[in-house]
C-alpha cells in the first residue's frame, strides 16, 4: 500500500475564510437554492423566485404585517420543497416524464372532469405499449383518487418537514403544508376549505397559477384564469387584490425578466431578518440535500453517505476542520443538479440510450449552475460540476483532465463511486466490498486517483454499508 500524506496542501484556489457573515444573507441562500426546486416540478428557471415576486406583492395589497410578510416570504420561496418526494411514485404511477406531468398538471383545472380525463390519457405511458398505457389506464380508474391524495400528502407533509428542518416556524410549515388546498374545498390532500386555509397557502396557490399562465400566455391569460377560479380555488378577495394591479405594468414586465433575485432580496421585510450563522448554512445544506435524494428511492441518503466518505477521506489527508465542514457541504449538495432529471432515466432498470445518458450528464453542469448563484459559493460551485470529470479527460460535462481537477473534486468523485457500486441501482443489487474495490482498483489512474484510492483502502473496512 502507497505511503498517504499525514497533511493535504490545500489547492491554489482554497481559501480558508469560505464563509463570510456579512456577504450572505438567508434570502440569497434560499432564492439561489430555490432554482432546484424549480427543475424538479419542470418549471421554467426562476419559478419560485417570481412566485415571490407575486405573493409578496398581493400580501402588501391586503395589508399583511412585516412579520406576516416574512412568513409570506419563506413561504413563497419554499413552497415546492417537498416536490421531489412523489417523483418517483409519480413515473411509477403514469410512466411517464414526471417533470413533464407535473408541468402540464399545473395548467389544468382539477374541477373539470373533462380536463382531469384528458390529461392522464395524453400523459399515461408516453412512448410505452399500448398494453402498457391500458393497465396503467385501469389502475388509474381504479385508484387513481387515492393514489392523488397519497400523492399531495406525500409532497405537502414532505415540504412542511423540510421548512422545520431548515429551522422555519410552523406557520411556514403549514404555508408548504395546506399550499394545495382550495377555497371551496375540493383541492388536496386534507379538502379543507376557506379561511381554514393559512393565508399563506392561499396566496402561494394563487401565486402559483399567476405564474405558470404568465409563462404560458402572459398577463391575460392569467386574469382570465384567476376570474375562472375565483371562488372555487381562490379567496375572492386575493383574486380583486391581484387583478387591482392590471394596469401596473412594471409588476408585469418583472416577470419576463431573467434575473429577479436582487429585487426578490429588496422584498423580505428588513426589520424581520434573521442571521445566517455557519450552523444555518449547515442545516440549509443537509436539508437540500434530503430533498435531492427523495428524488428516488435509489438514492435514498446518497449525499448524506458521499459526504461521510468524503470527510473520512480528508481525514487521511489531514484536511483542517474548516476545511472539512466545507467539503462535507460539497459532498452534500453535489447532486442537486440531479432534481432537473426525469425518474424515467434515474430509475430505469435497463440499459439507457445515448439520448437519455445525455440527459444525465447534464445533471452536474446544473448542480453547478445553481451553486453559482450564491456569490461566496463559487468554489463550491467548481467542485460539484466536475464530480464526473475523469483524470483522462473522458469525463463530463467539460472533458476536464487530472491537473484541472481540484483535489477536493477527485475525493467526491471516489466517494460517490464507492456509494454507486456499494449501494443497490435500478439496473442491479449492492455490490460486496471487495468486489467494488476490484472494480475502483481497476479504474485508477483513468476514473480515480490512485492516490485516494489507497485512502478509501484504509477507511473501507470501518464503513457501514447500505
Amino acid at each position: 500500500m502507497m505511503q498517504i500524506n499525514t497533511r493535504h496542501e490545500p489547492t491554489e484556489t482554497t481559501d480558508l475564510n469560505f464563509f463570510d457573515e456579512q456577504n450572505l444573507s438567508l434570502s440569497e441562500v434560499i432564492s439561489a437554492l430555490s432554482y432546484a426546486l424549480d427543475l424538479t416540478e419542470g418549471q421554467p428557471a426562476g419559478h419560485s423566485i417570481r412566485c415571490c415576486w407575486i405573493g409578496m406583492h398581493i400580501g402588501k395589497i391586503i395589508g399583511l404585517k412585516p412579520a406576516d410578510l416574512w412568513d409570506l416570504y419563506y413561504t413563497l420561496l419554499l413552497k415546492d420543497a417537498g416536490c421531489s418526494s412523489n417523483a418517483a411514485r409519480l413515473y411509477e404511477l403514469y410512466g411517464s416524464d414526471d417533470r413533464q406531468t407535473k408541468r402540464d398538471f399545473k395548467l389544468i383545472n382539477n374541477d373539470s372532469s373533462k380536463q382531469v380525463v384528458d390529461f392522464v390519457l395524453k400523459h399515461t405511458s408516453v412512448g410505452g405499449s399500448l398494453i402498457s398505457k391500458a393497465k396503467r389506464l385501469i389502475n388509474l380508474a381504479k385508484h387513481g383518487e387515492q393514489e392523488t391524495v397519497e400523492l399531495f400528502t406525500t409532497r405537502c407533509e414532505r415540504g412542511a418537514e423540510i421548512a422545520q428542518r431548515l429551522g422555519f416556524n410552523e406557520i411556514i410549515a403549514n404555508g408548504i403544508r395546506y399550499l394545495d388546498e382550495h377555497w371551496n374545498g375540493n383541492g388536496k390532500p386534507y379538502g379543507i376549505s376557506g379561511t381554514s386555509i393559512p393565508v399563506h397557502s392561499q396566496i402561494a396557490l394563487l401565486a402559483q397559477v399567476t405564474d405558470v399562465f404568465f409563462q404560458a400566455g402572459g398577463k391575460f391569460s392569467v386574469l382570465n384564469e384567476v376570474r375562472r377560479r375565483k371562488g372555487t380555488w381562490f379567496n375572492p378577495e386575493l383574486v380583486d387584490a391581484l387583478c387591482s394591479i392590471e394596469g401596473n405594468n412594471a409588476f408585469w414586465e418583472s416577470l419576463s425578466k431573467k434575473e429577479l433575485e436582487e429585487e426578490i432580496r429588496q422584498l423580505e421585510p428588513q426589520q424581520e431578518k434573521v442571521p445566517l450563522s455557519e450552523n444555518k448554512l449547515d442545516d440549509i445544506t443537509f436539508a437540500f440535500a434530503m430533498i435531492v435524494d427523495a428524488k428516488s428511492p435509489f438514492t435514498h441518503d446518497h449525499s448524506s453517505r458521499v459526504a461521510d466518505y468524503t470527510i473520512r477521506l480528508s481525514q487521511v489527508f489531514g484536511f483542517s476542520l474548516e476545511q472539512q465542514r466545507e467539503l462535507n457541504r460539497c459532498a452534500l449538495l453535489h447532486d442537486i443538479g440531479k432534481l432537473g432529471v426525469s425518474n424515467h432515466i434515474l430509475d430505469k432498470p435497463g440499459k439507457l440510450t445515448d439520448k437519455e445518458f445525455d440527459q444525465i450528464k447534464l445533471h452536474p453542469l446544473y448542480s453547478e449552475q445553481i451553486l453559482q448563484r450564491i456569490k461566496p459559493f463559487s468554489r463550491i460551485a467548481k467542485i460539484c460540476g466536475a464530480h464526473h470529470e475523469k483524470l483522462n479527460g473522458g469525463g463530463y460535462p467539460y472533458g476536464l483532465k487530472n491537473e484541472q481537477i481540484l483535489f477536493e473534486t477527485k475525493m467526491i468523485t471516489v466517494a460517490d463511486i464507492f456509494d454507486a457500486l456499494t449501494a443497490q441501482r435500478p439496473y442491479r443489487d449492492a455490490m460486496p466490498l471487495e468486489k467494488a474495490l476490484q472494480i475502483m482498483k481497476s479504474e485508477c489512474g483513468t476514473s480515480i486517483d490512485p492516490e485516494i484510492f489507497e485512502a478509501m483502502l484504509q477507511i473501507a473496512p470501518d464503513l457501514e454499508l447500505v
